[in-house]
This record gives C-alpha cells, sequence and structure tokens, in this order.
C-alpha cells in the first residue's frame, strides 16, 4: 500500500473557512498548549504547520537551534538559527522553557513566544522531543501531549532515507533513537498513527478543539456569563 502520510509539499492545504464551528468561540477558556512528539520521520513538524494554517487560532511556535541549515531550511520559518554562544547567553538568561540536546545540537523552545500567542488568546503548538517534553511537562504552563506513531517500522526507515538529507549512519542512529523512544508512548495523552497525513492533520486538530470543551475550562465561563444569563442576571465583567 502508498505510503501517504510522509511531509507533503506538492499538495496545498484543503482550505477550510473562516466560519461556524471551525473558529473557536473566545468564550471558551483559556489558550492551550500542545506539546506534540514522534520519532523522527514520523512527519510531527509537518503535522504542526498544517494544523496551524488550517485556523486562525492556533499558532506553531518554531524552536531555536544550534545546528546547521538544511538546504532550504529558512532562519525565522524553520527554526532559529543561532550560535552555541548566543544559545547559552538565552539559557542563562532564562529565555528557554524547555531545552534539550539532539545529536550534538542544543534545540529549545522561547517561553516569549508562548507567552505572547496566549496574550493574543491562541492556542501553541510545540513540536519537540521525548526528552524536551518531560521538561515543559515539569514547568508552569499546563499542556496537552500528543505523540505521533509510524504505522511501522519499515516505513519509518522508507520515510528516512527518501528525504535524502542524512547520511547511512544517520538513519541508522535516528531509526535506533526511535525504538528506544516509541516505548515512552505512555507519557502521552493521545497517540495518533499517521497512516495519512491530511486525516491525521484533522484528527489532530479534532483533539485540539475536543480540549477546549472539558468542563473544567468552561466553569467559570457558565458561572459568570451563561447561568447569569438564564437566571436574568447581567454577565459578570470581573
Amino acid at each position: 500500500m502508498k505510503d501517504t502520510a510522509s511531509e507533503p509539499h506538492s499538495r496545498p492545504a484543503s482550505p477550510i473557512p473562516e466560519e461556524g464551528w471551525y473558529r473557536l468561540p473566545p468564550d471558551l477558556g483559556r489558550p492551550l498548549l500542545y506539546i506534540v512528539s514522534a520519532p523522527s520521520g514520523a512527519g510531527k513538524t509537518s503535522l504542526c504547520r498544517r494544523v496551524s494554517s488550517l485556523v486562525n487560532w492556533i499558532t506553531y511556535s518554531i524552536s531555536y537551534t544550534t545546528r546547521d541549515p538544511r538546504p532550504g531550511e529558512v532562519d525565522g520559518v524553520d527554526y532559529f538559527f543561532v550560535s552555541p554562544q548566543v544559545f547559552r547567553e538565552m539559557k542563562d538568561r532564562g529565555d528557554f522553557l524547555e531545552t534539550a540536546e539532539v545529536y550534538g545540537n542544543q534545540y529549545g523552545t522561547a517561553r516569549s513566544q508562548i507567552e505572547s500567542s496566549f496574550a493574543k488568546g491562541k492556542d501553541v503548538l510545540v513540536d519537540i522531543d521525548i526528552q524536551g517534553a518531560r521538561t515543559m511537562r515539569a514547568s508552569d504552563i499546563p499542556s496537552i501531549s500528543v505523540y505521533i506513531l509510524p504505522p511501522s517500522y519499515e516505513i519509518l526507515r522508507q520515510r528516512l532515507s527518501s528525504r535524502a538529507q542524512d547520511s547511512e549512519s544517520t538513519i541508522k542512529k535516528r531509526l535506533e533513537r526511535a525504538k528506544n523512544e516509541i516505548v515512552s508512548y505512555n507519557e502521552y495523552d493521545y497517540l495518533l498513527i499517521n497512516r495519512e497525513f491530511d486525516r491525521t492533520a484533522q484528527d489532530l486538530l479534532a483533539i485540539i478543539r475536543a480540549e477546549h470543551y472539558r468542563k473544567a475550562g468552561l466553569l467559570r465561563f457558565m458561572e459568570e456569563v451563561f447561568l447569569r444569563e438564564f437566571s436574568g442576571s447581567p454577565p459578570s465583567h470581573a
């Protein structure tokens, strides 16, 4: 069966209207942080970018890294590429919510990006590895975590090889790392198998929408707005 879940570049995202149930009503709780992890090559970055392009109330947080850009990567779009010295200075100032070292390179998520999006009432998607996810879950920002799985080991190997971005030795390291990481799936709130890219993107968006309808997140709205309206009292604006 043809694998259609690798990172697509030729197909444009299907347009989704900005009205109706596709738009998050502003009264449905506070903005949320979503941690997305996956083995390298499982499609987490492309999924995050696709989902953030479908609606205007989700932003994708771009990480800082000390590694060199790959062909086609753009600073400020794919990553913020900085020198090891600049990264250390940011880390020492406490600019990062989490940092991780992967294959000798440093990666970090800036707290300011998340706080800025929250201030605008927008959810935030971050794609980080298991190490970074553990650090972020231990922070003072509540989060929901999603782990993206490839359909099989063989399909993951094919995707990594078809990207033509890494040497054979690097691919072997990534596959070995994937074997070690996948056993930690139980640390995550949701699991998605990325068999078909568009379907998986919609499933991820469905998870994000559903989290906003949890009763615990709507108690203030119910008590201060909705129930007051039904009782004939003016809504509270405190």
